[in-house]
């Protein structure tokens, strides 16, 4: 079974925004809630089914309290740039 945790990173695979990165804000089960802090902020995060989603099991130390509350869209923002940018680094 896939584990899926608020704080995660993931990559959308299928719709009109695949290929973008997100942070998994909430699950239930069928679901995950993203939020991109620019588009998808985190008042109103996107929707997407988990088969739709490729997740990184890392969680960076910005967002480990994410569930709590104390994390904003600029926080948001920052984690999901320094991974894009080691991203293209690496390839």
């Amino acid at each position: 079974m896939d584990r899926y945790e608020p704080g995660m990173l993931a990559w959308s695979r299928a719709g009109h925004d695949m290929g973008q990165l997100y942070v998994i804000l909430q699950t239930d089960a069928e679901y995950v809630y993203l939020t991109d802090g620019r588009l998808k902020p985190l008042a109103k995060p996107k929707k997407k089914k988990k088969k739709h989603i490729q997740v990184i099991r890392r969680i960076p130390q910005e967002l480990e309290n994410i569930s709590d509350g104390n994390v904003k869209d600029e926080d948001i923002r920052r984690v999901i740039r320094r991974f894009a940018n080691v991203e293209s680094r690496c390839n």
